[in-house]
């Protein structure tokens, strides 16, 4: 009789399936908003004054700063994070836990943080060279993480098997390490690339005009949506050649695996004389990229004419930003979950085009989100106009790849056959998820809530639209001192954001503290 009832609700039931692509059509769509909003303003402005405003000599300009910036920095993280993870996770390196701590803590550091620090202490530190040094120095860790974890979870096996054939180190590394990395590095590469085409406020100060920087000081001078929404549009092309160039490049394969596989840990390799180099190197990273920036924050905070503690307003913005930054972590990767699962276990033309449409927004510069949500909450929701929860969907919208990027790596080293295990002894669809999948992916999703809630509390551009009024967070009240050139005033801000951004670098590193000795 038990088993007809089951079997009777089951029937009737919604199919898990379908609810699945639904959730990760309606988050699809969410995100796409945006894009919908950049594609309906270009064609109501007509095609030939679109022409006049793409195809000129500024945006021919803008477009060569991005691409080459672009290109530099995903090379240079990549190269960044890829070594340092492979001496941290595969050689007999000292210190390796650490060195894991200190690598990922300059995600503690907004890159407009990094740029204020450096342009502060050195004038010069301006244009591509300098802007080149200061986005790699805060976005390498973005593929740092990913590559880290992806080598402490591939079965060592496989490389003593490749030994045991008669393979190199080199070519070991080459032929069977580096394609199981293929998801993780190309992951982070792509983080790195929209984060980049976003990026404001570092290029901002450090006088590197891109698209994001352009489209800005469009709307600030003289609110031209035409011309700022035209070159909004070539960047949306931009973004779309990132993801179809990350999509070809990851291919088909499958990286999951059953069971644990060697509980040996993977043979470190000696150094040797190799031991020296590999510290001077580590050394000069984390010093540039987190010495340097919290040198100089200590140095204004100290010695500074303008510095001030205004306690009640320095609390007020903290509360703010640490509300918004833990609401639209949960909210964001809770997002991501449905399309990654998609994307992983029902593999297909149609979960990958909804996979690829949540990454387009995190192209475009906060400022367009902004001015597409502020467009629709004024025409079809203007009770909810510049309310916290419209502040939160843009965060959710702009930040959900950050999550997506780790929920889904988390989903494709999580062996499907212990679902369909359970699946055959009769468990729904909601207590597999809970009691099977969700153990497996638990550590995904906390590093995606921790990414995003590290994006969160040093967004910049967004937030001085959506806010609000009288809502001021860390980041909005330290712009509004830097920009102005008042250095003093605004490192309190600036080392708060670093401050309560250190919780989520724990996080993102706990993991992989676990099995790393000192």
């Amino acid at each position: 009789m038990t088993n007809i009832r089951a079997r009777r609700s089951r029937s009737t039931a919604i199919p898990a399936g379908l609810l699945l692509r639904v959730g990760a059509t309606a988050v699809a769509l969410l995100a796409l908003l945006p894009l919908f909003y950049v594609i309906s303003y270009v064609f109501s402005t007509g095609w030939d004054e679109v022409s006049q405003l793409v195809f000129r000599a500024r945006t021919g300009e803008l477009l060569w700063n991005t691409a080459r910036l672009t290109l530099l920095t995903i090379l240079s993280c990549a190269a960044l994070g890829l070594s340092a993870a492979w001496l941290v996770e595969r050689t007999n390196l000292r210190g390796r836990r650490i060195w894991n701590i200190l690598l990922v803590a300059p995600l503690a550091v907004p890159a407009f943080v990094n740029s204020y620090a450096w342009v502060s202490l050195v004038p010069s530190m301006q244009h591509l060279l300098g802007a080149w040094l200061i986005v790699t120095l805060s976005y390498f860790p973005l593929v740092y993480l990913p590559v880290a974890a992806m080598l402490r979870g591939l079965d060592p096996a496989l490389e003593e098997t490749a030994y045991a054939l008669g393979l190199g180190q080199w070519s070991t590394f080459r032929r069977v390490v580096l394609p199981q990395l293929r998801p993780a590095l190309l992951g982070g590469c792509l983080l790195v690339g929209l984060h980049l085409l976003a990026e404001f406020g570092a290029l901002q100060m450090l006088q590197f005009p891109t698209f994001t920087t352009a489209i800005y000081d469009q709307y600030r001078s003289s609110f031209s949506g035409p011309a700022a929404n035209a070159l909004a549009a070539v960047l949306v092309l931009a973004c779309l050649v990132l993801l179809l160039a990350e999509l070809k490049l990851r291919g088909r394969s499958r990286y999951a695996r059953v069971g644990g596989g060697s509980a040996r840990p993977a043979t470190r390799l000696p150094l040797a004389t190799l031991a020296a180099p590999a510290q001077l190197f580590l050394t000069a990273v984390v010093g540039l990229s987190l010495v340097v920036p919290l040198g100089s924050l200590v140095r204004w905070l100290t010695t500074g004419s303008s510095t001030a503690f205004p306690l009640d307003t320095l609390a007020s913005t903290l509360s703010t930003s640490l509300g918004l930054g833990l609401v639209a972590a949960v909210l964001t990767t809770l997002l991501a979950v449905p399309v990654a699962w998609l994307s992983v276990r029902h593999h297909g033309r149609f979960a990958t085009v909804l996979e690829r449409s949540t990454y387009f927004a995190s192209a475009l510069p906060g400022i367009v989100v902004a001015l597409a949500l502020v467009t629709i909450t004024i025409h079809f929701a203007q009770p909810f106009y510049q309310t916290a929860p419209v502040l939160v969907l843009a965060y959710a919208i702009l930040f959900v790849p950050l999550a997506m990027v780790n929920v889904r790596a988390a989903f494709e080293q999580a062996p499907p056959l212990y679902d369909e295990v359970a699946n055959g002894l009769g468990v729904g669809a909601a207590s597999r998820f809970i009691r099977v999948t969700l153990p497996l992916i638990g550590r995904g999703l906390g590093a995606g809530m921790a990414l995003v809630f590290l994006s969160v509390v040093t967004e910049l551009t967004a937030t001085l639209l959506l806010a609000p009024i009288g809502t001021d967070t860390l980041a909005t009240k330290f712009w509004s001192y830097s920009s102005s050139l008042s250095y003093g005033a605004a490192a309190p801000y600036a080392a708060l954001m670093v401050l309560i951004s250190l919780p989520a670098t724990y996080l993102l590193t706990r993991a992989a503290d676990e099995g790393l000795p000192a």
